[in-house]
């Protein structure tokens, strides 16, 4: 993965990281965890925490460390929202803002407008928007989108 993360992830560019950094016994091994995060790419390097982040991820260097952000990014420049969980709503979900998540790992792609970025489903290589945008455009529809954002 580290060499996938240096093929496509440029020295000014930012690294979002959407939770579960590490995981089973390498994500409490300090020495471990260290020598990954000091490998990876990239200007500044973000962290979304995910279910498996505990104290040792989250006391690495990042840039920052949230359960979820909003970021512009697209051809609107709209606030997509990335979060280690699916959700089924956000905020401007109904603007064009697209959700990021992992958690699920291959087990769903997500939907439309809430798309699957974990490894898993990538080939364990980094994604940029216009890589999300075009699969989110051959997924279906949330089966509960109209229940929660009725038009």
């Amino acid at each position: 993965m580290l060499k996938n993360l240096a093929d496509r992830v440029g020295s000014d560019d930012d690294l979002w990281i959407i939770g579960d950094f590490a995981f089973g016994r390498k994500a409490k091994d300090v020495p471990f965890l260290t020598e990954v995060f000091n490998r990876l790419p990239g200007a500044r390097k973000h962290l979304i925490t995910g279910n498996h982040d505990f104290q040792p991820t989250l006391g690495l260097g990042w840039d920052t460390v949230s359960p979820f952000i909003e970021l512009r990014d697209g051809p609107q420049n709209q606030l997509n929202t990335l979060c280690h969980y699916p959700m089924i709503t956000w905020n401007h979900a109904r603007r064009g803002a697209l959700q990021f998540f992992g958690h699920v790992h291959d087990n769903w792609k997500g939907s439309s407008n809430s798309v699957n970025v974990g490894v898993d489903v990538w080939d364990f290589m980094p994604v940029r928007y216009d890589d999300i945008a075009t699969r989110a455009a051959s997924l279906p529809m949330n089966a509960h989108w109209n229940d929660v954002e009725p038009t």
